[in-house]
Formats: C-alpha cells, structure tokens, sequence
C-alpha cells in the first residue's frame, strides 16, 4: 500500500490482538492517524518494527490509540461495536475527505457500488475518484472501504493485507453479524 504518511504526526500506538494476527492503531494529537489491519501475518515485534520505521515519534499509547485497538479487537471477534472517537483525516483532499464522510455512513451490513458513493457525492461520474480515494484510506474498518464494491455487487480492489480475500471475509463477518445485506 503506497500511502503519503506524515512520520511527524503519529505520536502514539497501541496494538491489538485479534485470532486472525496482531494489528496496531496509530494517532496524532487530533485523532486516530492509521489502523494496521491483522491480516499481514506479522508478529507484534515485525508490525512495531514497521510502525517505528513510518511514524519514529509513536513510542507509546494514549486514550484514543488503547481505546481504538480495544474496539478493534472486539470487532475482530464478530461483535458489532461503534466507533466514534476523533480521527485525523489531515492531508487528504477535499473530495477524498467527502468521499470518507459518505462512507463512514454505510451500516453494518450494507454495501455500496463505488457509482452509488459517487452519486451520493453529487458527482454520478466519479466512481473512479472513488476507487482512488478508497485506495488511499488509511482507516480501514473507522473508514469502512471493504463495505464499497464494484458494479453488481463485485469484490474488487482492496489495499490492506489480503486483498479482496481480507474484503470478503469482513463482508461475511458482518452478514454474520447483521443477517445479511
């Protein structure tokens, strides 16, 4: 994944352990900055190893990365839970930004085309731009990318860990979680 960072900003992180690997949360002074997802394989002193080499400032935890990673973890284990704590969406674009806003909105269980985003954007054309700005999310699962799909419904594109696979099996945990789509 081949995202502009800002290594100054991260000033904290906390990992998680989930059945499927070791993720990590990292924040700014202003919110939650990224979230590694666990589907890497990584073990928890490689993850740190990479999270030092992004952000050198993020040596320990504070509030929001310890109660991120909580809520993270318990997501991780199919249960439903909200998140609403601050996230830093500095450096993204202005329409990147909406798109994130639309996103954020879709439900459990719920999925959306990259058109439906763009339509709900006001601009039926930039299913593209979507795409894009999916590719440059930083907070999968806060910002929950793997819930836009393809026209009809296709799994496509995915830039954590795991690719579509890791897209797919978030999908079924939420069904599983919801009932359904």
């Amino acid at each position: 994944m081949n995202r502009q960072r800002n290594p100054v900003a991260g000033k904290y992180r906390s990992l998680y352990e989930t059945p499927l690997g070791i993720g990590s949360v990292v924040a700014s002074e202003r919110g939650v900055l990224e979230v590694f997802l666990p589907f890497g394989g990584k073990e928890g002193g490689e993850l740190l190893a990479e999270i030092t080499d992004l952000y050198p400032l993020a040596l320990t935890d504070n509030r929001v990365t310890r109660e991120a990673a909580g809520l993270l973890r318990r997501y991780f284990t199919g249960e439903r839970v909200l998140f609403v704590f601050p996230l830093d969406l500095a450096g993204y674009t202005v329409f990147q930004t909406a798109v994130y806003e639309v996103v954020a909105a879709i439900p459990y269980g719920a999925v959306r085309t990259y058109g439906e985003v763009a339509a709900l954007l006001g601009r039926p054309t930039a299913a593209r731009g979507v795409g894009s700005a999916m590719a440059a999310n930083r907070l999968p699962i806060l910002i929950p990318c793997h819930r836009v799909v393809g026209a009809a419904g296709a799994l496509t594109g995915y830039s954590a860990p795991g690719g579509v696979a890791s897209k797919k099996w978030l999908l079924e945990m939420e069904r599983g979680i919801t009932g359904g789509f």
